[in-house]
């Protein structure tokens, strides 16, 4: 489900993992709402998933409106690493 490359944001709730998924729809970012993988934490279970190719676009926008995920993950090989937000 997360490819290697991929960004896995992790929310503390299922309220700001919902509001996050439709503020990026609807600015029509590419993204998708994924159960959050067992090798991460998550308190809501939900997770959405992002290219690295959109990762400026989507922080950047989740940054604007103070809905930044509680962890970010950069999926490489069969690891998850966790990294700091950009900007």
């Amino acid at each position: 489900m997360v490819n290697d490359g991929d960004y896995v944001a992790i929310f503390n709730s299922v309220h700001k993992v919902m509001k996050a998924e439709k503020l990026l729809k609807n600015a029509q970012i590419p993204m998708l709402l994924i159960p959050a993988p067992r090798a991460l934490s998550s308190d809501c279970g939900l997770a959405i998933r992002y290219s690295a190719a959109d990762r400026s676009r989507t922080e950047q926008l989740l940054d604007n409106v103070s809905l930044l995920p509680e962890e970010i993950y950069h999926k490489e090989m069969d690891c998850f690493v966790r990294v700091n937000r950009m900007g």
